[in-house]
């Protein structure tokens, strides 16, 4: 492996050196890679590199359909639903791609008052959520952690009627080591950073200016956050900015780096689009674009080679690609979605990128019910201490299963119960109903339907 001061351990060289010099696998060693996949152990980053190379159309179908296998298995028809909440969108940088870029001085510049933050919550609630993501952007110097705290005790401590936030997970800048355990104290679930692109040369040409030019400081901040003790991270990759093959052998680099180091991997993955953002020109033409095709055949190998692993798709796609996806392997969606300060109580700044996805919670929620899919509002291993190597060792063996079902469906049917629309309601129920014949344990089956009827009585927030 090949390292240099500034790209750290991505070794570009062995990455070029694939990519120019490997030919495709012939279909019986494909066949072979994918009867391994199905034992839902995971495979090697070898195998991956391998399966990244087929373009041929019949061998595409047998990776998407493998990877269908490995997420009905595992989890099953569960989809764990979130939404973003912006807090500011003011920023230091100047990513050529981002509309919070520092020279867009179209873009109207807000940062969240507490009060301000307790109404976007207040909203986010009376919507149904549960889970929300706090985006911040690179703006707020040396004040930036303290206002995180508060941002973060104040969503905790709000509450409207029976609801309220029960899991908040963080994408803010990297953080000192110091730093993230300050995170870490305020009770964070996921810490997650996306590098966008892990291409030297490209991650230099599209961060001209600002904190997030430092590659290696960017790179590594997964690291820091691992040493302060926070074991949920995810990372990600903005998709369009280099050639998609290169992107996916850095990450495996990444993830097999964090493996080494820290015996653990990421928690989730996030697969974003490049989309269009005003001020930001190259969102409109990405270098490299990623084709629906190409888009769903990095969803199914992500599944495949990391099958424990949380795949994220937001409300960039539109509801079709969405769609597809769930089937590839996508375990978390945002749902009802506004990439700007104060989207969800006015309108009144600038949002980061625009969305391909504008329908409302409760009909996302009622689209994913008519395909089968159960919405689950869960935050329960996180709130026991089932995180980090904690999580893996209960779901690899397969045993998540008996806790994740039974909890969506008592998270689902709170949402029914105190928020769904009628149509929703009626096509939930009926889901419930089904969903309950495939707890595979008697015993736990009954405790759902016993939590069931406790939360129709008036009860929240029961969990196994």
């Amino acid at each position: 492996m090949v390292l240099t001061k500034e790209t750290g351990f991505i070794d570009h060289e062995s990455i070029y050196d694939y990519l120019a010099n490997t030919k495709p696998p012939e279909k019986k060693e494909i066949e072979e890679i994918l009867a391994h996949a199905r034992e839902l152990k995971g495979i090697s980053f070898e195998e991956t590199e391998k399966l990244l190379l087929v373009e041929d159309d019949e061998q595409l179908e047998t990776i998407f359909e493998t990877a269908n296998y490995i997420k009905n298995e595992i989890y099953g028809k569960r989809l764990v639903l979130f939404a973003p909440l912006y807090v500011s969108n003011l920023c230091k940088n100047d990513c050529v791609y981002c509309g919070f870029r520092v020279s867009n001085r179209k873009l109207k510049r807000a940062t969240l008052t507490l009060e301000q933050v307790k109404k976007e919550i207040e909203s986010l609630v009376s919507q149904g959520h549960k889970r929300v993501l706090l985006v911040s952007g690179e703006g707020l110097g040396e004040s930036a952690l303290d206002y995180t705290i508060k941002c973060i005790e104040t969503i905790y401590s709000t509450k409207v009627g029976n609801g309220e936030i029960r899991r908040i997970n963080v994408n803010i800048a990297p953080l000192s080591v110091e730093g993230f355990k300050r995170l870490k104290e305020a009770k964070i679930g996921t810490y997650q950073l996306f590098q966008e692109t892990y291409h030297y040369p490209t991650y230099k040409k599209v961060h001209p200016g600002g904190p997030k030019s430092d590659y290696l400081y960017h790179l590594t901040a997964m690291d820091r956050a691992f040493k302060a003790g926070i074991d949920d991270v995810g990372i990600g990759i903005l998709f369009g900015l280099y050639d998609y093959r290169f992107e996916i052998l850095a990450l495996l680099q990444h993830i097999k780096h964090l493996e080494k180091e820290f015996g653990l991997g990421p928690h989730t993955i996030s697969v974003p689009r490049i989309e269009p953002a005003d001020g930001a020109p190259l969102s409109y033409n990405p270098p490299f674009p990623v084709s629906d095709r190409e888009f769903k055949k990095i969803i199914a190998l992500l599944r495949i080679t990391v099958p424990y692993t949380g795949i994220i798709l937001s409300t960039r796609e539109t509801p079709k690609m969405r769609r597809e996806a769930f089937a590839l392997g996508v375990s978390q969606i945002s749902a009802g979605s506004r990439t700007n300060p104060g989207g969800y109580s006015s309108e009144d700044s600038g949002e980061q990128f625009s969305l391909g996805d504008h329908r409302t919670i409760d009909e996302v929620i009622y689209d994913v019910c008519k395909f089968g899919y159960i919405p689950s509002f869960c935050t329960a291993c996180y709130r026991l201490g089932r995180t980090g190597l904690d999580f893996m060792d209960l779901a690899k063996p397969g045993l998540i299963k008996l806790y994740c079902l039974p909890n969506a469906l008592t998270t689902f049917k709170e949402y029914l119960v105190d928020y769904a629309s009628d149509e929703t309601r009626k096509t939930g129920e009926k889901l419930i109903e089904k969903m309950l014949g495939e707890i595979p344990s008697k015993k736990v089956k009954q405790k759902t339907i016993n939590a069931l009827k406790r939360i129709e009585n008036g009860e929240r927030d029961i969990y196994l």
